[in-house]
């Protein structure tokens, strides 16, 4: 596994990797532009060069792009949802530039529309996006928290966005453990890991999930409340080693999206405590080689058929041990 982390590269695309060295991670997450505003980074070729040439030199791993918060695919309202489409293609285009694994980004919310007209406009602004996506660069839904009407708070509503898409080949997902936590999924239980984990290859495939965050919460179970913590700071602490340290996820990269030390971002105390968790809880080598059998092969494949109805592994994984 990689241990990661989101760092600012302010001063040129390339001081992101820079920056990660620098807090000894194996892989990097960034913003392509201002996370605050919907006007794009005009990055020069150069810098764009250039960051493939250090993340080589430097023999960073995996590399993920984070569209910004301000996207809604689900939006109702026309210009944010066209705003939207537009930004994530962007940063489509400089992920593909950079050669990174794959933009990630929060479907969105449907604000009172309902489910189903939301779906319907992620459905269509996703059948654009992934036109753009090129070489290595994968197309990642995260899952949320669950607050409001976000869409991509169950596995179930990932796997439906999968399905909606054809299961298009470059159409993947990233598990949050922060989200899954506020959205009922008690990662702390070994037990519950391997509903997810289970529930992820039977509706999706295993080897749609390209990448982790791996963040502790401020907020408890089940509270649909997106608050990121310090690793082993927050309520889940030591406990998230068991979603760390499951065997399915190993070979993955696992990336910080904490406040650090001085609310600055994840730094290399983070990084270090993140790599010394995973270490305490990292699965032996045969049950290693038995998830990575398990999930073998270049493209995704078709998963198994989801039931029409009956419990999820979420409903029955729900809650404390």
């Amino acid at each position: 596994m990689e241990i990661g982390a989101h760092v600012s590269c302010a001063g040129g695309i390339d001081s992101a990797i820079d920056r990660g060295v620098a807090i000894g991670a194996d892989a990097v997450q960034l913003f392509t532009q201002s996370p605050r505003m919907w006007r794009p980074t005009n990055h020069k070729p150069e810098a764009l060069e250039r960051f493939r040439e250090k993340r080589e030199a430097h023999g960073v791993g995996g590399v993920v792009c984070h569209a910004l918060y301000l996207c809604n695919l689900a939006a109702p309202n026309d210009e944010v949802y066209e705003k939207s489409v537009r930004t994530i293609m962007t940063t489509v285009d400089v992920a593909c530039a950079i050669g990174a694994d794959g933009v990630i980004f929060h479907v969105g919310s449907h604000l009172g529309a309902g489910l189903d007209a939301g779906l319907e406009r992620v459905t269509g602004a996703l059948t654009l996006i992934l036109d753009r996506c090129e070489g290595d660069t994968w197309l990642l839904m995260e899952n949320s928290a669950g607050a409001g009407g976000t869409i991509g708070r169950s596995l179930d509503e990932l796997a439906t966005l999968v399905d909606a898409l054809d299961r298009h080949p470059r159409l993947g997902i990233c598990l949050d453990t922060c989200h899954l936590f506020a959205s009922g999924y008690d990662v702390t239980n070994e037990g519950v890991v391997d509903g997810i984990v289970a529930e992820v290859d039977e509706t999706i495939g295993l080897d749609r999930l390209r990448c982790l965050h791996v963040n502790d919460s401020a907020a408890p179970l089940a509270s649909n409340r997106d608050r990121h913590a310090n690793v082993l700071d927050g309520l889940m602490g030591e406990g998230m080693g068991a979603f760390l340290g499951h065997a399915a996820f190993q070979g993955l990269a696992a990336y910080l999206e904490v406040p650090g030390r001085d609310n600055h971002g994840p730094d290399a105390d983070e990084v270090r405590k993140l790599r010394e968790l995973h270490e305490r809880w990292a699965p032996r080598p045969q049950a290693k080689a038995s998830a990575k059998a398990k999930v073998k092969g270049k493209g995704p494949r078709a998963a198994k058929p989801r039931p029409k109805s009956g419990p999820t592994a979420k409903s029955k994984t729900r809650g404390k041990p």
